[in-house]
């Protein structure tokens, strides 16, 4: 267990890859003295990080950011263990809980929960704004900015027009504030990381319009990826690749 916060507490589960990193990161919410906490993305299935989970409540309510299985994965047996109700944005990873609005805020385990949708990764991303007792707010920003590297736009639902808005939402209520991400360390400063992924998206943009002239418009994804992303580890190259076809997906809508 890491103790980010006097509210904020981070397990890392044991599953590192290109696209987890070091592995998930699940969170732990509960102001000083309360006899229940939220765990936010349950993580994989894995017995030992879902017990040391459960170990650690009671948990009375498990947050999801977004749909990917590396951070839903563990909840139904996270709640087999717990008894708590599992939200997220997409209905079909709700067990026993009403799927979650944008703007809504829970109050539970002496924290205040503000929902912030921030699709763009996926369809149904998820942040959260965590305040607790005297505490300055915390962002949870689960795979829409990541503690190192950048995240992948996923398919079928990643949208690269839906991400720029989420960045300039999470720059609007995350300058200057910290971050803590599903994936790498925590972020000091959450404007400052947006301005970096913003200015790295359309330094992409730029590289994929200069690939399209020279290779021509109707160039194929994968030639795009060759192109653009010819220095980068192979293992990423299958997450580069969903990023190039949101990318192209943009430029088609924006001219």
């Amino acid at each position: 267990m890491d103790r980010v916060t006097s509210i904020v507490t981070v397990l890392r589960a044991e599953n590192p890859g290109p696209m987890t990193l070091d592995g998930t990161r699940s969170v732990l919410l509960r102001a000083p003295g309360s006899p229940s906490c939220v765990v936010v993305d349950p993580g994989p299935d894995d017995g030992a990080h879902l017990g040391a989970l459960a170990a650690a409540g009671p948990v009375e309510l498990i947050l999801v950011t977004h749909r990917h299985p590396d951070h839903t994965a563990g909840s139904p047996g996270l709640r087999a263990r717990t008894g708590a109700p599992v939200r997220a944005a997409d209905p079909d990873h709700c067990h026993g809980g009403a799927p979650l609005r944008d703007g809504e805020v829970i109050e539970v385990a002496g924290v205040r929960i503000e929902v912030v949708a921030t699709p763009g990764h996926t369809g149904d991303s998820v942040s959260f704004v965590v305040t607790g007792p005297g505490e300055e707010p915390v962002v949870l920003t689960g795979d829409t900015v990541l503690g190192r590297g950048t995240t992948v736009i996923a398919e079928p639902d990643g949208s690269l027009a839906d991400y720029l808005a989420s960045l300039d939402t999470l720059e609007r209520i995350g300058d200057g504030r910290l971050a803590v991400p599903a994936h790498g360390p925590a972020i000091p400063d959450l404007g400052a990381a947006v301005r970096a992924y913003r200015a790295h998206r359309h330094e992409r943009l730029d590289q994929v319009r200069r690939a399209l002239v020279a290779l021509g418009p109707d160039t194929a994804v994968d030639d795009v990826v060759a192109h653009v992303y010819a220095d980068v580890d192979p293992a990423v190259l299958p997450a580069a690749r969903q990023s190039v076809a949101a990318q192209l997906a943009y430029l088609r809508v924006s001219g």
